[in-house]
């Protein structure tokens, strides 16, 4: 019915973006549910050109400005009626974006981007989410592994959340600028949740974990850090965003530059880290001690066209895309305050 974004099939998808990796790819997490549900009433209020919106989001960290908005009511101040649905993973979120079963969904950006370059999308960057900082994407070793140093990491087995991820992006970036070859490792696909496990037991030399698997995988595998994939050019580097299809931000501005305030007001709260941890046991399905001790990324919400073409710049570089995206094009710029 929508022939400018009719929704891909999640084979062709995956095959596009070469696997997906959001803070929820990112962090691995399978989702605590299932996509669904009748589409909602798309009437305004006076205020916005759709009140309902239903908002793609993964049970990571990362994403608690979005149910802190939720809960503290940005968005109900906004004349937003915000169903936050579940995703079983990016790639179906995503997907569901560019259909136009979801208004608005949160994704990691190398799918994004790959999508956008290969003309199969038309998407719209409605905010910014998160971006690294140090500590928090670590490559970390099984106590027995014998891997110790990057160069140690040649040639051995290394677990990522899947092929064409950022996972798998930041093991190549991070060792290319350590000067180790990664043209001969091994990229084992693993779930993060998979990853404290796998190392104990041997099953891989090294993996790349993030929070909160980092710190699990530390206490419970007695894994150690080996590099800190954004460290050094990586650092700070964008990681995932919200994004909607052209077609729905082009038909409900009003709407876009309501959940924009929301999540700016959001983002800016979430800043006190005690006005966040008590939510992530709810949605990220960690315990409270976890949650208290766990290093969260950069949260943001105002999308910056040169932070974020670094992430298609380094795509280019390894192969995810054969061109460079024009991310400028890409973000709807929030409301004046």
């Amino acid at each position: 019915m929508r022939p400018k974004n009719r929704p891909i099939a999640r084979r062709d998808l995956l095959k596009i973006a070469g696997g997906v990796a959001t803070a929820g790819a990112l962090m691995g997490s399978s989702g605590c549910g299932l996509l669904g549900g009748a589409e909602q009433q798309s009437s305004g209020n006076g205020q916005v050109e759709k009140a309902n919106l239903r908002v793609g989001a993964l049970p990571t960290a990362e994403l608690a400005p979005l149910y802190l908005a939720a809960e503290a009511g940005h968005f109900q101040r906004e004349g937003l009626n915000v169903e936050i649905v579940p995703a079983s993973d990016g790639g179906a979120a995503l997907n569901s974006a560019i259909g136009g079963d979801l208004d608005i969904t949160f994704s990691s950006y190398v799918p994004i981007f790959a999508a956008q370059a290969k003309g199969v999308a038309n998407l719209k960057i409605v905010a910014d989410c998160m971006s690294a900082v140090p500590n928090s994407c670590l490559i970390m070793s099984g106590p027995n592994s014998g891997v110790r140093t990057a160069q140690d990491l040649a040639g051995k087995r290394i677990a990522i959340s899947g092929p064409g991820t950022i996972s798998e992006l930041l093991v190549k970036a991070s060792m290319k600028a350590n000067d180790v070859p990664f043209d001969k490792v091994q990229m084992v696909p693993l779930g993060f949740i998979n990853m404290p496990n796998a190392l104990k037991a041997g099953q891989v030399d090294a993996a790349m974990v993030v929070e909160p698997f980092l710190t699990l995988a530390a206490r419970d595998a007695d894994a150690v850090p080996v590099l800190d994939t954004t460290a050094g050019p990586l650092e700070d580097l964008p990681l995932g965003g919200y994004v909607s299809n052209s077609e729905f931000a082009e038909q409900n501005p009003k709407t876009v530059a309501a959940f924009q305030r929301a999540m700016t007001a959001s983002v800016a709260e979430a800043q006190d880290r005690a006005k966040i941890e008590p939510l992530l046991p709810k949605f990220a399905k960690i315990d409270k001690e976890t949650a208290s001790i766990i290093t969260l990324l950069k949260l943001n919400a105002r999308a910056d066209a040169t932070r974020l073409q670094r992430v298609p710049r380094l795509m280019l570089e390894f192969g995810y895309i054969a061109k460079d995206v024009d991310v400028a094009s890409m973000i709807i710029k929030p409301p004046q305050s």
